[in-house]
């Protein structure tokens, strides 16, 4: 089977908060299909959801990365699933936040131990995996350093290839792309709207999941969720999980 592109380990969100997430942004990373909008959804939303819905409803656990010289998808779904053996089910009460331009559902401020487990799960799937990850090449860190970054994100950028981890990590299901002004206002109404049914509940956590990036420009698909208990549930981009080494 061909190697993917490029690898990421996500927090795929439990239902309803999947099933509506991905209707809000119009396709299922696990089957990679359109999906039609929400009702009332506004059609400028197609817009507002464009670069989210490249990726995918998830939670970014290790970021994107193409595997290292030698390395190979087996090894990397050996390493997912012996990291979600590591973890036991936890839940997070989630609120809709504006994070660097963008919208997104975050942990809420008052809920200090979903802060604490997620944070424990981020930083356990960034080390843990960094051995099957190949450097960023001069044109993805061009991409990153085209952001002002802080000191400590440029430490974080150097050393583990992507800005946003542990100390300077947080937690967020990414809705929007970057909005400003009444844009910015008229989704977060939207979001109100069609997320009102789930104010309140508190979302499980119970995996993990390895997302696949086919070829480059391609969507991500999720591969495969990995659950705490042990079990797995395979996805589309299963048989990215089966490639040749990494060149």
């Amino acid at each position: 089977m061909a190697l993917a592109h490029r690898y990421a380990l996500y927090l795929s969100p439990a239902k309803p908060w999947r099933d509506v997430g991905s209707r809000w942004l119009g396709r299922c990373a696990d089957t990679g299909a359109a999906l039609p909008p929400l009702p009332g959804m506004p059609s400028a939303a197609r817009d507002w959801t464009a670069a989210p819905r490249h990726y995918g409803l998830h939670a970014t656990l290790k970021p994107p990365f193409r595997l290292a010289s030698g390395a190979t998808p087996q090894a990397l779904d050996d390493a997912a699933r012996t990291l979600a053996r590591g973890f036991a089910p936890f839940s997070v009460m989630l609120e809709c936040a504006t994070l660097r331009g963008f919208l997104a559902w975050r942990i809420a401020q008052a809920d200090a131990d979903g802060h604490s487990r997620i944070q424990a799960l981020a930083d356990a799937a960034v080390r843990d995996l960094d051995a099957l990850r190949a450097p960023p090449v001069a044109d993805e860190l061009a991409r990153r350093q085209a952001t002002a970054l802080t000191p400590a994100q440029q430490a974080m950028l150097a050393r583990w290839g992507y800005p946003y981890v542990f100390d300077t990590y947080t937690f967020h299901i990414t809705l929007t792309g970057k909005l400003e002004g009444e844009a910015l206002a008229a989704a977060q109404h939207s979001v109100a709207a069609f997320a009102e049914p789930l104010r309140g509940q508190a979302m499980p956590v119970s995996g993990v999941s390895l997302f696949v990036q086919p070829e480059p420009g391609a969507d991500f698909v999720a591969a495969r969720h990995y659950h705490f208990d042990g079990a797995q549930t395979d996805a589309i981009g299963v048989q990215a999980l089966q490639g040749a080494p990494a060149p």
